[in-house]
């Protein structure tokens, strides 16, 4: 996929921080798109601040298996097409194996995995039938590394490597006419910390202000990062100084970067 223009593409978690960073970026370059989110007031405010191009918006709870489903069903007779999947919603835990809940550990999975998973089992078939389509998954950095009180977010972001790097091979493997890309976020300067469930109430506040430390990234350069990966049909799209150092770290040293993050958790975590 070379030129976006007209490109029907499709947005969850639309309603803030990538997500609508993603919409604006498309929609610059010419694409027709289809936003959603659970926050409708978000999703609302998104699609106000975009121009020149055609925009609607659903809500959508990605973690409802069946309405994944019939969104991509809406979509596709609202637009005839279908060639962008960007399967972007996702939420945060901070737990570690002990203490959290299984609702809690429920709750992430159906989200961060489970919700990429149907998002791009409902709309393969329109991407397939477009001619030119392209899937684009986010994971994250802790797709690429475990670490301490993130099990949870590690399983669902681990899950969504395989589970696309899998798809991308069978797509080339079966001559299909979709490209696509996982992509791993650093610390982007969203609101994901502070809608983030964590097993101690009383860490919230420590959590988001580690956070926002460590969040190197805008959502509007992220954005563009994205974009031009997929445009350049990279399989892997590193957001941030800080993914690409991660990266490297755990291609040098493989699973011999434990002991590093044993230590800087150590000083942030185990106090």
């Amino acid at each position: 996929m070379k030129d976006l223009k007209n490109k029907v593409a499709v947005v969850t978690g639309a309603g803030s921080g990538i997500g609508r960073a993603l919409a604006k970026a498309l929609a610059m370059r010419g694409c027709r798109l289809a936003l959603s989110d659970v926050n409708e007031e978000g999703l609302a405010e998104t699609a106000a601040a975009i121009e020149g191009s055609e925009v609607r918006t659903y809500r959508l709870d990605v973690g409802d298996r069946d309405a994944i489903y019939a969104h991509a069903a809406e979509v596709a007779k609202d637009f005839g097409q279908v060639n962008i999947i960007i399967n972007n919603a996702g939420v945060a835990l901070s737990a570690s194996v002990r203490e959290m809940t299984d609702a809690d550990f429920e709750w992430i999975m159906n989200i961060d995995f489970w919700g990429v998973a149907h998002g791009t089992r409902a709309f393969l078939p329109h991407l397939i039938a477009s001619g030119d389509g392209h899937v684009v998954n986010i994971s994250s950095v802790f797709g690429l590394i475990g670490v301490p009180t993130q099990s949870a977010y590690n399983a669902a972001k681990f899950a969504v490597r395989g589970f696309t790097e899998s798809l991308r091979q069978e797509m080339k493997l079966e001559k299909q006419p979709v490209a696509v890309s996982c992509v791993h976020p650093g610390g982007i300067r969203t609101n994901i910390a502070n809608s983030a469930r964590t097993s101690k109430a009383e860490h919230a506040a420590e959590l988001r202000k580690g956070f926002d430390k460590l969040a190197m990234t805008t959502p509007e350069k992220a954005a563009e990062i994205i974009v031009k990966g997929m445009l350049k049909n990279e399989s892997r799209i590193l957001v941030g100084p800080d993914a690409w150092g991660i990266d490297a770290i755990n291609r040098i040293l493989g699973s011999a970067y434990q002991p590093l993050v044993e230590r800087f958790s150590r000083k942030t975590l185990y106090i």
